[in-house]
This record gives C-alpha cells, sequence and structure tokens, in this order.
C-alpha cells in the first residue's frame, strides 16, 4: 500500500480523490491511503497563525517554516514521508515519466500544499526533497497540484487499472493518443473512420499509429523529437512523419493560393 500525507489548510478538498472515481476504488481495493493534515494543528497562539509578512515588503503574506516542519515530522512519526514534495510554478514540470516513476518506487509521500504568496524558502531548503509544477500558471494554493498528481500515480499502481489501458494512454509510447470514437457511427455528418469499424486489428493498430503520430507532430513537435532520440520511432513511424508534413505543407500552400485569389477578386 502506498501512503500518501498531504499537508494542507483545507482538507476537505480531498475528498474529490478519495471519494470518487479510480482513486475511490484503488483505496478500496488497498493500494493507497490517504491522510490530510492541517498546519494549523502545530500552532499554539490563539489565532491558530501559519502565515506572516514577507521580509523585505511586497504583497500577500508567506506561509512559515516551523508549523510546516512540526507537520512534516508528525507524518514522518506516523510512518509516512518517504518523499516530501511541495508544488510551486518554480518547480521542476510534472510529466509521465516522473509520475510513472513515483508509482514504480512505491514510496510513502508527504504533498505540501502551499497558499498565498509561497512557502519561507528556509522549509523548503531543509524539509522538501522535490518541488514540482504542473504548469505554466498560477493556482490559488497547492490542492489542485497535490489532486492531480495524486490521481496520476495512483493510477498508475499495480491492479488500479486494466494493463492494456495504462499502456495505451498518451505518454505512455512518447506520444499523444490516437483519437478516439463511439456509437452513434454518424453524428451531426460526421463518421467514425471505416478503418475503426473493419474488426481488422492490425489494420486498426496501424491507423492508431499513423493517427497518433500526426497529432503528436502537429501539436506537440517537441515530443517527436523525445521520442526520436529515445529510439522510440521506427522506419515507418519516420516515412508517415515525412508524408504527413509533405502533405500539412501542401495544404497551407493551397489555402495561401487560394486566400490571394479572393483578395484578388
Amino acid at each position: 500500500m502506498m501512503q500518501i500525507d498531504v499537508i494542507t489548510l483545507f482538507p476537505p478538498m480531498f475528498t474529490a480523490v478519495a471519494n470518487h472515481g479510480i482513486t475511490h476504488r484503488a483505496q478500496q481495493q488497498g493500494l493507497w491511503s490517504l491522510h490530510t493534515w492541517n498546519p494549523r494543528d502545530f500552532v499554539s497562539d490563539a489565532h491558530r497563525t501559519i502565515d506572516d509578512r514577507p521580509f523585505g515588503g511586497g504583497p500577500g503574506m508567506v506561509m512559515m517554516a516551523p508549523p510546516l516542519a512540526d507537520a512534516v515530522a508528525a507524518v514522518k512519526a506516523n510512518g509516512g514521508g518517504s518523499k516530501v514534495i511541495a508544488f510551486a510554478p518554480n518547480g521542476i514540470p510534472l510529466d509521465d515519466a516522473q509520475v510513472r516513476r513515483l508509482a514504480a518506487a512505491g514510496e510513502s509521500l508527504a504533498l505540501i500544499c502551499g497558499r498565498y504568496e509561497g512557502i519561507d524558502q528556509r522549509f523548503i531548503d531543509t524539509c522538501v526533497d522535490e518541488v514540482i509544477s504542473i504548469g505554466d500558471f498560477v493556482l490559488s494554493g497547492g490542492e489542485i497540484a497535490a489532486m492531480a498528481l495524486i490521481d496520476a500515480v495512483v493510477r498508475q499502481l499495480p491492479g488500479a487499472l486494466k494493463g492494456a489501458s495504462a499502456a495505451d494512454e498518451s505518454f505512455a509510447s512518447g506520444l499523444l493518443d490516437a483519437r478516439h470514437y463511439t456509437r452513434p457511427e454518424s453524428w451531426r455528418g460526421l463518421s467514425v473512420p471505416e478503418v475503426l469499424l473493419s474488426g481488422h486489428h492490425q489494420q486498426i493498430a496501424q491507423w492508431r499509429r499513423r493517427d497518433a503520430l500526426a497529432s503528436t507532430a502537429a501539436k506537440r513537435p517537441e515530443m517527436i523529437e523525445r521520442a526520436r532520440a529515445a529510439g522510440q520511432l521506427s522506419v515507418l513511424d519516420e516515412t508517415q512523419l515525412h508524408e504527413a508534413a509533405a502533405g500539412a505543407k501542401a495544404q497551407g500552400e493551397s489555402f495561401k493560393v487560394e486566400q490571394h485569389e479572393l483578395k484578388q477578386h
């Protein structure tokens, strides 16, 4: 069982992952456990103060180091916190490889959810093993980021999903996933690609690979470069990428001609 402890000012937020969906089912299966800790429980003043004004001035407040450090100590005393992770925009970007490493390691995690302008750097320097970012944007606190990490890691635990489900997801092969379709076969004048209705498993697999390559090249070209460097692209993949690029270029040139002709009229 993977033990996950979350230090947060808003413990009720984590009912979203504890009580719903795949993470709820995995918890019932005994694959992971969740404990929440409120840093206000580790202060003794009447106002349960956990933040103060920043040295040097500036807007907002900063979370104080002592209550957070005491909360981490309590987590460790309870058998958790083998790896302590905080969330901030200046952290290392979270990716699929990192999620899979965390799941495979099976270490107990202590997740620190900051609020306000941030956390006293001395706590980060002395108590935190890793700072993670889930994107180049700012959230009101670390809770949503922590829930995203929990969901991503738990679904990779053995038994949480059917094996094929996790193996076939985006990023598992270094590419984005192919497009998906279901019934009805025709909807709003749009039809499902015929190959997916053929029942020919090899042709379907080939179509999905081509579609994944085209989608990744169009939306996340840097992933193509990483997959190429990692030796994840076959000769056939490279040929199909070249053909897709040539087709996209021809389509773009055709569009430019049409626009030019419209301007002439």
